[in-house]
Formats: structure tokens, sequence, C-alpha cells
């Protein structure tokens, strides 16, 4: 079991977890957002977040990847605080409330019903920004 992160030393750790073949959490933690208002994007359960991260890059990102070619990552975890931040300030960051989020792009709290999930808006370098979820 994984605590949160409380050391650059754990959170590094956390980064260079693999979450499939050619994806490490570290890339799904890097939101625009985040250097300007210093909001640390650490989940509080990294285990769920993990999982919810695996299931997302094996069952649709590696496929999509195969299929069309390179992607990037444009969006994909972000802490509860990260996201009530940009919830507060639609205008700017335009993100839903946390409650819609979990499961979604809070991928370290189960939703409503109790379903973990998993959310990544991506860019297929070949094509355009499109955005997929794992539930």
């Amino acid at each position: 079991m994984m605590k949160r992160p409380q050391t650059v030393k754990s959170l590094e750790e956390l980064g260079r977890v693999r979450l499939s073949k050619t994806f490490l959490c570290v890339i799904f933690c890097t939101q625009k957002f985040l250097f300007l208002e210093g909001i640390p994007n650490i989940p509080d359960n990294p285990d769920l977040a993990i999982a919810s991260g695996k299931s997302l890059c094996e069952q649709v990102l590696e496929p999509i990847q195969q299929a069309f070619g390179r992607i990037s990552i444009r969006s994909g975890y972000r802490s509860s605080a990260v996201n009530a931040k940009g919830a507060e300030n639609k205008n700017q960051y335009n993100c839903a409330s946390n409650t819609s989020n979990y499961a979604v792009h809070i991928w370290d709290v189960p939703d409503a019903q109790g379903y973990m999930g998993a959310t990544a808006c991506i860019i297929v370098n070949s094509g355009s920004s499109v955005t997929f979820m794992e539930n």
C-alpha cells in the first residue's frame, strides 16, 4: 500500500509508477494551472489512483496509440484541491465540480455510486484533441 507522498523522494517514486507499457504516472499529474496557483497535484489515495490510471492506460490509451500512433496527454489526474480551484474559477480553468469529477479527473475518489475511474484528455498527434474515459 502506497501512502500519500510527503517527500520529494516519495513523490518521485509515485511519478515513476508504470501504468502501462508506455505511460508513467508522472505525465498524468501535470496540469497547466498548477504552476500558476502553486497547488500540489498529489493523490490522497495513490493505490486507487494507480489502479484507475492503469485501467485507463491499458484498456483505452494503449489501443488508441496502437491504432493512431503516438498520443500526448493534455490533461489527466487532478487532486481534489486542484480540481476545486479549477471549478471555482470556471472562466479561466473550466473544471466541473469535485462531485462531478470523482472517478473522472479525480482518479483517487470513487463516484457517488462507488465506481472508480479515470479520464484523460489526449492529443492524437496525427489528428486533433479528444477525451476518453475508463469507468
